[in-house]
């Protein structure tokens, strides 16, 4: 009655597994005690649960990413502990089949449930406001996409409870992947959890794509967007055009476990290195999704901080498109060395060298935008220039892996893990950073303490260096990648200077969560740093902040690239005389609903329970019908309550209609 579903499942016999489940139940408990006594389950469902606010949405989509940030770099911490431990004549503390599942876990969560969720949700937040739309171009798909990838997240947590995860790598390559080499649920798990939040990314990225074309405030052409606007519609378009490929990948090795289809076995003409070629078509633009809105956030911050106009606007507009076409033309230097040929290699090798010349644009176009400025050194401005040296360091050694001959002696080595982390931490997740203190004043009214915020930095750099050019090292001194023990006593001491920065990353952790505990303690306090006339520039600082549910009351004009910046310099309209009605979308559930469905129909699928299955497929689809049929999901806000809103003073027959 329930598939491969038994009590053996429940991995209560592994101490760190039962532990770690002790502290999340008690953890579950204590918050839904806390909602419950605080009476707040009302407030839960009509403002978070159900709400298709953009800016809701994405302020979830961040706090999903830095709760996925721990669950992430637990794993990265434990796996550090392990090859501290398991030196010569030591097996470590973890067994060869929960350090793998970890192993894999690590990269799954870090790149689709902590870098995409948290630049998709700045994305959200942001986009609609920089181009003065009141919301996405579809909010019930928004919310939809949201709910979706927290299924992703669901199969993700229960795997480590219920079940295992896979031992395969982050990126699962055949045959290891196959029902014959890992015939336990774990893999199962990971298509689910991977085809969900894929979708969600894909529908986010029609969504914002849609926005972007058909929104844009009056007088604001291609040409007069925020560069961060420009960099999320070229990611959307690489979205667009990269997902269904991931999406046919796990189709395919879906089929291959579940109905003994053959693409990637080497029985009946299948061939593993297909699925090579569809995940790293889809992987390498997949590393400019992240990327790419991360160059936008350093265009903003730095000509904020240095209070100038962006050096080189048009510039940036076209390294930014040039980046996204060639980023789907250079994914064959992931695998130079399987075997595809001198011709093939050398044009890989070209075209990943061609693409460092767009990205040094980049580089140089914000250095001379901070040349000559009066430059505020802001935590903004702190993860911009460690980006922009931690950065470089990771494009050069790019370069070098870009040689076919060199990537022959390092591609299985340490030095690749190096070069990954050190591009999408410092090209990523520093970008990610800078723009949540940016932007967080915009969002919530108050600032983020600034000491603590300078304190994670820190630890952070100095953990990164720690933790990553040791491995640069040893990749030359020929350790090998996907270990779990080692017998090179040479090893030992760059292994312990990476064990200690990985220390010093927690410590960056724990500060950044002390830092949003103390600011939203102290928030009476704080003041927000957009006080100052001269720092905010784009759209998004022309409504109040936080902004009220429905962004602008009346829709700014953006005749310049800077519009606020420029309508500050000429003098800020006065407020209108009087208030047209605004069109909003009303809340809905049921996105949550639907998605409560698709992760039980997730669920049944990894554990073969195909009544469940079917029962929750049906259900699924009965409430898209009723959802259908359902008009009434739209309403009007009134002048009365806008001017009330605005704190506008209303004369005697508008106060009785209000």
């Amino acid at each position: 009655m329930f598939g491969k579903l038994t009590w053996a499942a429940v991995p209560l016999h592994e101490p760190i597994i039962a532990i770690t489940l002790a502290a999340i139940l008690l953890g579950g408990v204590a918050l839904l005690a806390a909602i419950t006594y605080f009476k707040k389950w009302k407030i839960l469902w009509r403002d978070w649960l159900t709400t298709v606010d953009h800016k809701r949405i994405g302020i979830m989509y961040v706090l999903v990413a830095i709760v996925m940030l721990v669950r992430g770099f637990a794993d990265a911490l434990m796996m550090r502990a392990q090859m501290a431990m398991a030196g010569p004549g030591s097996e470590g503390f973890l067994p060869p089949h929960h350090y793998d599942q970890i192993f894999t876990a690590h990269g799954v969560i870090m790149i689709f449930f902590v870098a995409t969720p948290f630049i998709v949700g700045l994305m959200n937040i942001i986009v609609p406001l920089q181009i003065g739309a009141r919301d996405m171009a579809y909010p019930f798909l928004n919310a939809f996409s949201f709910w979706i990838f927290v299924v992703g997240v669901a199969l993700v947590m229960l795997s480590l409870g219920v079940g295992e995860f896979a031992q395969t790598g982050w990126v699962a390559y055949p045959p290891l992947s196959d029902i014959e080499f890992s015939p336990g649920v774990g893999v199962d798990y990971y298509i689910w959890a991977l085809q969900a939040s894929g979708l969600g990314t894909l529908l986010t990225g029609v969504n914002l794509f849609v926005t972007i074309l058909r929104m844009r405030a009056p007088g604001m052409t291609l040409m007069k967007m925020p560069i961060f606007t420009w960099t999320v519609f070229a990611t959307s378009i690489i979205i667009i055009a990269a997902f269904p490929i991931l999406t046919a990948a796990l189709g395919a090795l879906t089929l291959d476990r579940y109905l003994d289809f053959h693409f990637y076995t080497n029985a009946l003409g299948g061939n593993p290195t297909m699925y090579v070629n569809l995940v790293w078509a889809w992987g390498h633009p997949e590393v400019y999704i992240l990327v790419l809105p991360a160059f936008g956030i350093f265009s903003e911050v730095t000509a904020t901080f240095a209070r100038k106009k962006l050096f080189g606007y048009k510039s940036m507009v076209g390294a930014t498109l040039a980046i996204a076409i060639l980023s789907f033309l250079v994914w064959l230097h992931h695998f130079f060395t399987m075997g595809s040929g001198a011709s093939v290699n050398a044009f890989f090798g070209i075209m990943t060298m061609i693409i460092a010349i767009p990205t040094g644009v980049k580089i140089f176009t914000w250095l001379f935008t901070m040349y000559g400025g009066r430059v505020e050194f802001t935590p903004p401005i702190l993860w911009t220039l460690a980006f922009l040296v931690t950065f470089t360091i990771g494009g050069m050694t790019g370069v070098l892996l870009a040689i076919p001959g060199a990537d022959f002696l390092l591609h299985n080595s340490l030095f690749l893990v190096a070069h990954f982390h050190n591009v999408i931490i410092a090209g990523a997740l520093f970008g990610y950073f800078a723009g949540l203190y940016y932007w967080f004043p915009k969002v919530f009214g108050f600032k983020l303490n600034e000491r603590l915020g300078k304190y994670s930095f820190w630890c952070w750099v100095i953990g990164f260096y720690l933790a990553f050019m040791p491995l640069y090292m040893l990749g030359f001194m020929g350790m090998t990648r996907r270990l779990n023990h080692y017998d090179n006593p040479a090893w030992t001491p760059y292994i312990y200077v990476a064990f200690v920065g990985a220390v010093f990353v927690l410590a960056g952790i724990g500060f950044l969560v002390l830092q949003l505990i103390v600011s939203i303690r102290d928030r009476k306090e704080n003041i927000d740093y957009t006080g100052d006339p001269w720092n905010a520039r784009t759209l998004e600082w022309a409504t109040s902040s936080p902004p009220p549910f429905y962004n602008f009351a009346v829709i700014p004009r953006a005749d310049e690239i800077d519009a606020f910046h420029e309508a500050k310099k000429r003098g800020l309209p006065a407020r209108p005389a009087h208030y047209e009605p605004i069109h909003m979308p009303r809340n809905s559930g049921v996105p949550f609903i639907l998605n409560v469905f698709i992760l039980i129909l997730c669920f049944a699928l990894v554990w073969h329970i195909w009544w469940l299955a079917s029962a929750s497929a049906i259900a699924t689809l009965l409430t898209l019908i009723i959802r259908s049929y359902d008009d009434d999901t739209d309403y009007f806000v009134s002048p009365q309550e806008i001017a009330l809103i605005e704190n506008v003073s209303l004369n005697i027959d508008e106060r009785k209609a209000a």
